[in-house]
């Protein structure tokens, strides 16, 4: 992930692509920040899945603003936001459709041995370690109330 941000970044520099810089070195010094507060907790840099988490937080925001912006009249920042989460988006791993999300939930209200609502956190908590970064929680919190409700 660091390297391909990198190299992205090289590649954007060479090319003169402004937001496409600006958007990059925004997420390095994310991660920067991130690895900082690892080493606080006594690791060495931060996790591949607290990278995604980070990545996909970022996309939320930047997705929320441009709404924001949208509702002020002012198309010009939420193109600004939109282009910066095409740029992030770049960089997540592919995320699954909604068959796989499914899959995914079935499979880990099985594996954690889920019988109600009472479970939901273990449920989430073992799509979280299986799928950071690959999938919404948001919605697929949804699905997982669904899917222990029946």
């Amino acid at each position: 992930m660091r390297a391909a941000l990198s190299e992205a970044l090289k590649t954007a520099m060479k090319a003169g692509e402004k937001r496409r810089v600006s958007t990059i070195r925004m997420v390095q010094a994310a991660i920067k920040d991130k690895d900082i507060e690892a080493r606080g907790a006594g690791r060495e840099t931060a996790s591949e899945a607290e990278i995604l988490s980070l990545l996909q937080k970022m996309i939320k925001q930047r997705q929320e603003s441009a709404t924001v912006y949208e509702g002020a009249g002012r198309p010009e920042l939420a193109a600004q936001e939109r282009e910066e989460v095409a740029i992030i988006t770049e960089f997540q791993p592919q995320q699954l459709d909604e068959a796989e999300t499914a899959a995914a939930v079935a499979a880990a209200v099985a594996e954690t041995g889920a019988s109600g609502p009472q479970d939901m956190g273990k449920v989430i908590a073992a799509l979280r370690a299986a799928y950071a970064g690959r999938m919404d929680f948001g919605k697929v919190s949804g699905l997982v109330k669904a899917a222990l409700t029946k």
